[in-house]
């Protein structure tokens, strides 16, 4: 019984990292359109203006890297599963869904290195552009991670997904806002340099 509750709570962990992940890029949208007064910026009600979305950003961050690395750790914690530190850090070892957990992993990883590259004194030392670009990373972290939320067996018998269960759906709803937003960051980027260039 204890295994089935450790594994569901991994599963609700990595669910909730997945909406924290989803809420820290569109807060960092947010903050986007408000440095360059976007027109999309004007549109928005004046409490969401009135927001601090730096601390929004920077807190959802900071939850969902809590959560991220929080998640493997309760695995860990299920006998049951037999996972070990080296199938969570090297993915190619693990016992079950190998190419799923990589995913995880890979997200993980970057999402340190998005971190650590946010950080006042790491950034200054880079330069805003490198920052900036670096910082772009955490789209395909996102992304990744939600992947690898929907298309792991949460009770690690390597059956097929079920696509419509709630978790998943919550699941495939956070990855479908990322996808536009990504999407919608992408085509931002396009137009500015086609005005640069221009």
């Amino acid at each position: 019984m204890e295994s089935i509750n450790l594994l569901d709570a991994t599963a609700v962990i990595g669910l909730m990292a997945a909406v924290a992940l989803t809420f820290n890029i569109l807060f960092g949208m947010l903050l986007s359109c408000a440095y360059k007064q976007i027109p999309l910026w004007k549109q928005l009600p004046t409490w969401l203006k009135r927001l601090s979305l730096l601390d929004l950003h920077n807190w959802t961050a900071y939850i969902a890297l809590l959560l991220v690395g929080l998640h493997p750790t309760l695995l860990l914690l299920d006998k049951a599963s037999k996972f070990t530190w080296v199938d969570v850090l090297f993915p190619i070892h693990a016992p079950h869904q190998k190419l799923e957990v990589a995913l995880g992993t890979i997200a993980f990883y970057a999402l340190i290195v998005v971190m650590i590259t946010t950080q006042n004194v790491v950034k200054k030392r880079m330069g805003f552009r490198t920052w900036k670009t670096i910082h772009l990373i955490s789209y395909g972290t996102a992304l990744l991670f939600i992947i690898h939320g929907i298309f792991m067996d949460p009770e690690l018998k390597d059956k097929p997904v079920d696509f419509l269960d709630g978790e998943k759906l919550v699941a495939e709803i956070c990855g479908l806002v990322l996808a536009m937003a990504t999407i919608l960051r992408y085509k931002y980027y396009v137009n500015k340099q086609k005005k640069r260039l221009g």
